[in-house]
């Protein structure tokens, strides 16, 4: 009998990516909509990705088996 599949969790495929080395990635928070009441330095600092901390890397590798 086959052994059970592990199945990619498609919320975070769709929210994370891997990097070569095995670090996740991600977008901050915050930057969707809503922007005028924010100011310009903190929509400036929502910019661009970046890694998850240390303590959610094992989480999200088990939720991203495949990749």
């Amino acid at each position: 009998m086959a052994k059970v599949k592990m199945k990619t969790h498609k919320g975070a495929k769709k929210r994370i990516t891997l990097t070569g080395s095995g670090i996740a990635k991600r977008h901050r928070a915050g930057k969707s909509h809503l922007l005028e009441g924010k100011s310009a330095t903190r929509r400036r600092r929502l910019r661009g990705v970046e890694a998850l901390s240390k303590a959610d890397q094992h989480r999200v590798k088990r939720l991203l088996p495949h990749h």
